[in-house]
């Protein structure tokens, strides 16, 4: 079993830097890579020397964690669960993703013929339209959920442990607590029941399931080391287990534990030139085989950003900055660093290529795989710097480097920065705001030489972006103090046009940082959003035509509970929120059945 993990990449290169190929080299022993992350914690003044990847400056609405979009409607006939090949399952909506095929964790899966949820801490199945059939108490928080036949993957932070690097201390310091991500197998073919629990040193950044494969992105950042008296000393007492750290897997089934290094010493790979200390993991799953199955594979790179198509998983980061972690000033020409992994194969995560975009990149919607090439939007000045502009790169794997193949920039005026995007095929479309919201129509069919076909300029700004057609694309984002649903035609890409508005004034919606938490019903016409305004807390439908946006009618929970998320089994809208979960019309919201948890 092979297993690749990372150490993450310089990020304090100068943009000049980008036309080189990432030289990564592989440690050949524990000795080596200790001594290495030795020096690097007297460099950091025994920090992590991650503090230079900032992320975007906070949008103006609820900001939940960042994950991703809606695939088309599924009609399903045949086999969702393991052993269960003659059952015919109604049509049902699954997560909304960004690419079809490619599920992503989420609070609430389906597959047609039960509903499985987490809400405080506590994993319910459900039969459509009737009672919770099993409950199981779960460990951690933030829980999401991969659904495989009748395995069900439950990954959560956890409690942490906080590891010292001097068990003798000299001053009442104590180091911060190193963040852990647990992950849980469970089986739902009967009562749920927990098969077997994995320990993982770091932070839990996202996931990808490819059919059976489940890959995880673990962030694995060592606790800062609180030095004392003398900081020379306490990093000479730091050891392979400050720097890598343990999983621990235990079975249910074998009533064993297994306690391993993130990864061999000599499977860890670094830059040629120092980038942090912190550890990126790759753990690749075979659900329908279970965690005794586990791969671990990796390069060297922080990870802030994760995307994944058919054949490729991307991880990027911010480039290290270390002027921005000691206060100096930083340099111009800030990037972030792609890692392009190859996943074509399902039991192996394989590392090709490295490349890198000028600037900041919003979220997993800014990038995009299309015939081989990626294309990426970047605001390029950092968000503290009320200046430059943003752009759309695309890359080509060229040997071990993306490599920069076209661009186009000038995309919003200066202090502007990107607020959505969405790439369909050889078109993207992407909205930066300051005041008002220009929509560019971007052209990608030359890959090497794309340009804007088209733009228009709206007031407030759409922040998620989704296609309801090969020409309609619809809005979602806000006009002042109102959530703003927009639905454009695109069908003339140097003419776009929005063709309908629909406003719901004093309002906010978790759409805006949370796409998992919309719908798109295409055999109805139907989406419906979480929605929050002075006296209503709940959902709104909105039905789509091709002209036309207009209220189908609304659901609101007992208390006015807030509603997470909403999927469609068969005819019947359910609704999720902490109290329960609602089942109710396509046609104009109204409930008809309560599950209360």
């Amino acid at each position: 079993m092979r297993i690749v993990a990372t150490v993450p990449l310089l990020l304090a290169l100068v943009a000049a830097d980008a036309a080189h190929a990432a030289r990564l080299k592989s440690f050949s022993s524990c000795k080596e890579l200790v001594g290495y992350a030795r020096e690097g914690a007297l460099r950091t003044q025994g920090g992590v020397g991650v503090a230079g990847r900032a992320l975007p400056a906070p949008v103006l609405n609820i900001a939940p964690p960042q994950v991703a979009p809606v695939p088309p409607p599924m009609a399903v006939e045949g086999v969702p669960a393991a052993g269960d090949v003659s059952a015919r399952v109604p049509a049902f909506s699954g997560t909304n993703t960004q690419e079809l095929d490619v599920d992503e964790p989420d609070v609430v899966k389906t597959d047609g013929r039960r509903i499985v949820v987490v809400t405080d801490k506590t994993l319910r199945v459900i039969r459509p339209g009737g009672p919770v059939t099993g409950t199981l108490p779960l460990d951690g928080f933030d829980h999401r959920l991969l659904l495989r036949g009748d395995r069900v993957l439950v990954i959560a932070g956890k409690g942490t442990s906080a590891q010292t690097i001097d068990p003798r201390p000299v001053a009442p310091e104590i180091a911060p607590p190193r963040s852990i991500t647990v992950v849980t197998e469970i089986d739902i073919s009967g009562a749920p029941k927990v098969l077997r629990t994995m320990d993982v040193p770091g932070r839990f950044v996202d996931a990808r399931q490819n059919g059976a494969t489940a890959r995880l992105v673990i962030d694995n950042a060592p606790a800062p080391i609180i030095a004392g008296a003398s900081l020379k000393r306490a990093v000479k007492r730091a050891g392979v287990n400050r720097f890598l750290g343990h999983t621990t897997l235990k079975s249910n089934l074998s009533g064993k534990t297994f306690r391993r290094k993130l990864a061999p010493c000599d499977a860890v790979t670094h830059p040629a030139r120092f980038s942090g200390l912190g550890v990126l993991a790759i753990l690749t799953i075979d659900l329908d085989r279970g965690m005794y199955s586990l791969d671990r594979d990796g390069v060297m790179a922080g990870a802030q950003v994760v995307y994944g198509s058919a054949g490729s998983l991307y991880v990027a980061s911010r480039r290290y900055v270390r002027a921005v972690e000691t206060g100096g000033q930083a340099p111009d020409g800030l990037r972030t660093e792609i890692h392009r992994f190859d996943i074509s194969d399902p039991a192996r995560t394989v590392y090709r290529a490295t490349g890198s975009v000028p600037g900041f990149i919003l979220n997993n919607y800014a990038l995009s795989e299309h015939d081989g090439d990626l294309r990426v939007a970047s605001t390029e000045e950092a968000p503290w710097v009320q200046a430059g502009t943003s752009r759309v790169t695309v890359l080509r794997q060229d040997g071990r480097r993306l490599v920069q193949v076209g661009a186009v920039g000038g995309l919003g005026d200066a202090g502007e920065r990107i607020f959505g995007v969405r790439f369909m095929g050889a078109r993207a479309f992407v909205v930066t705001f300051r005041q008002v919201d220009p929509l560019y129509a971007i052209d990608l069919s030359d890959p090497t030489a794309p340009k804007v076909a088209g733009s228009l300029k709206l007031p407030g700004y759409s922040a998620y972006l989704h296609p309801v057609g090969e020409d309609r694309l619809l809005g979602i984002g806000r006009d002042g103090a109102a959530v703003k649903t927009s639905l454009f035609d695109i069908s003339d890409m140097a003419a776009p046009r929005e063709v309908a508005q629909l406003q719901f004034p004093y309002g906010m919606t978790t759409v805006e940082s949370e796409p998992h938490a919309f719908l798109y019903w295409a055999p109805s016409r139907l989406a419906v959003l979480p929605l929050t305004q002075q006296s209503f807390s709940g959902a709104v439908g909105v039905r789509v035509a091709p002209d036309a946006l207009t209220e189908a009618g609304r659901v609101q929970h007992q208390d006015g509970a807030a509603i997470v998320r909403s999927l469609v089994i068969g005819d019947q809208l359910y609704t999720l929120s902490w109290l329960g979960l609602a089942a109710g019309s396509l046609d104009n919201l109204a409930t008809s059945s309560f599950t209360a948890f």
